[in-house]
């Protein structure tokens, strides 16, 4: 597999967040009386930007949340990331050997991917490599973040790999005619089950970024 762009996620893959946010969003639906676990989060919202989450719950719960809400729940969240937020383990050993260009792909706000990856040392990420939902006109699971991506950087599509946690994210890759590796380390994966549909399939796995280069040796580069 010939690869001249790797593409990160960024929450759930570079930083161990997903397991942060997906607590705190059950914890503050369930004021509102709706009642989701973390399958449900996982299922649902994962990879997903914050207007199609709150979409979903709408559709799904009958439940207009107020406009106040969101701007409450980010603060809280960003509090939350500033004491309780790691890097994920090995991941930086692994940017800074790259033999190829790398970006990082996003459905998070431009401030909470900016800030979050600044908390955990990957601030230099956050510049002119970072590309967000907000940038296109359809979030994943739609392949539009990724093909800008690859457009920007002058990459062909078939020739990007993606790196994601999220069936979404997959799902993206996978219409955007990359390869995809699933990363299932982070902590909201770890030790549950976990399904993969036909659509969100990946074509590699992995669990620690120590095996990263053990999938492709020739994406390191050579000292």
């Amino acid at each position: 597999m010939a690869i001249d762009l790797v593409i990160f996620d960024c929450d759930g893959v570079l930083i161990d967040s997903e397991i942060i946010s997906a607590q705190m969003l059950v914890g503050e639906l369930a004021g509102f009386g709706v009642k989701i676990d973390l399958d449900y989060v996982a299922r649902h919202f994962l990879g997903r930007s914050y207007p199609t989450v709150m979409a979903q719950i709408r559709r799904e719960f009958g439940l207009d949340l107020p406009p106040e809400f969101e701007d409450q729940y980010r603060a809280r969240l960003m509090a939350a990331f500033e004491t309780g937020l790691q890097i994920m383990p090995h991941v930086k050993g692994v940017i800074d050997t790259l033999a190829l260009p790398f970006c990082v792909a996003t459905s998070s706000s431009p401030a909470r991917a900016q800030r979050s990856l600044q908390m955990v040392g990957l601030g230099h990420l956050a510049g002119d490599r970072l590309y967000t939902a907000t940038m296109v006109a359809n979030g994943k699971p739609a392949p539009d973040l990724f093909l800008l991506c690859a457009k920007s950087l002058g990459a062909d599509a078939a020739r990007c790999l993606v790196i994601e946690d999220s069936l979404n994210g997959i799902r993206a890759a996978k219409a955007a005619k990359m390869p995809v590796w699933r990363f299932v380390g982070g902590s909201h994966l770890v030790g549950r089950a976990f399904s993969e549909p036909d659509d969100a399939m990946p074509d590699l796995r992995f669990a620690s970024f120590a095996e990263f280069y053990d999938l492709d040796p020739d994406l390191r580069r050579l000292s």
